[in-house]
């Protein structure tokens, strides 16, 4: 591995962490920002402003901010997550469940999505101008337009209210045998891997067609190669940095839908926790989930950055 690549690598990573410190900072002091006491919050409407003033002082909110976020940070590079102020439990503890489930949604998403995605996008850059990409077109477009609430809303309506085939809730402690499983993750299966497919049909589609444009890839043609070895062979290799950027950007995207997905379905993912915290203004909660979030989108960014380096000929 040549200088330039481990270079370029290594900007990518520093970029990454600079990214990180500065959403950190936004998401400590946008939290802070919410509307309403917290301390008069949790008390509730019958404190006393001793009370309210004593669990302030015990919460550290009347230090100022920034010192604050000087603690928490430092918290989190030690691995102390902090306390929940609604459960006054953990944050690891509150989060580790809650987490597992929403990666085993997301697993279980990707594993249909990508292959479906992939595979359409590839053969609708195949027959490019063909009845077939017009009609996958057509429909990635439509399912772009269409919100994520309104495909969960629709799908409840449809299988769990008329038809009654699934439930309109995912309750994954009540899932005990496979079929079970099954009615439990339809539904926010379904919904999710429409959004994130389209997305990554379109530019998975635009990928391919570029690559079948250049000289090497019409040369091949010329030569009689027929057209899936021309894309299996030259175009896909090619077309692999462009691909995993759409694949990564678009599986990124689960982790703003799955925030709509968990509340609709009220899917135990923490997602819905974090939900649930910004009602009860648990702003330690609420930051380690966004943090949670961010994390995860900086780190399928980056490697697809770095898939995308290390793919480009160009750069060997």
């Amino acid at each position: 591995m040549n200088n330039p690549i481990l270079s370029l690598i290594a900007s990518r990573l520093l970029i990454a962490v600079v990214t990180l410190i500065i959403v950190s900072f936004a998401v400590f002091f946008a939290t802070t920002m919410l509307p309403g006491d917290t301390a008069s919050i949790l008390l509730g409407q019958a404190a006393t402003p001793e009370a309210v003033e004593g669990l302030r002082k015990a919460m550290h909110l009347d230090q100022p901010a920034f010192l604050r976020f000087v603690y928490w940070m430092i918290g989190l590079l030690s691995g102390d997550l902090g306390t929940s102020y609604a459960n006054d439990m953990p944050i690891a503890d509150l989060i580790g469940g809650r987490f597992a489930n929403s990666m085993k949604l997301a697993g279980i998403t990707a594993l249909f999505a990508v292959p479906i995605a992939l595979t359409l996008g590839t053969t609708a850059a195949m027959m490019r101008g063909s009845l077939y990409d017009r009609a996958v077109t057509v429909l990635t477009i439509g399912v772009i337009s269409v919100p994520e609430f309104m495909i969960a809303t629709s799908a409840v309506l449809f299988f769990a209210v008329y038809l009654q085939w699934l439930p309109a809730i995912s309750l994954t402690n009540e899932a005990k045998t496979f079929t079970d499983m099954l009615r439990v993750y339809a539904m926010p299966v379904i919904t999710l891997t429409f959004g994130v497919s389209a997305q990554m049909i379109r530019m998975t589609r635009a990928a391919v067609i570029e690559t079948l444009n250049t000289p090497y890839a019409e040369m091949a043609l010329l030569k009689g190669a027929s057209r899936s070895r021309i894309v299996l062979k030259h175009a896909l290799p090619n077309a692999l940095g462009p691909i995993v950027n759409a694949v990564a950007l678009s599986l990124s995207y689960l982790l703003g839908g799955v925030i709509i997905v968990e509340t609709i379905f009220n899917y135990p993912g923490i997602a819905k926790l974090m939900v649930d915290a910004v009602a009860t203004r648990d702003l330690p909660l609420v930051q380690t989930c966004a943090m949670v979030f961010c994390v995860g989108y900086l780190i399928l960014i980056t490697l697809a950055d770095i898939v995308a380096i290390l793919s480009n000929p160009r750069l060997r």
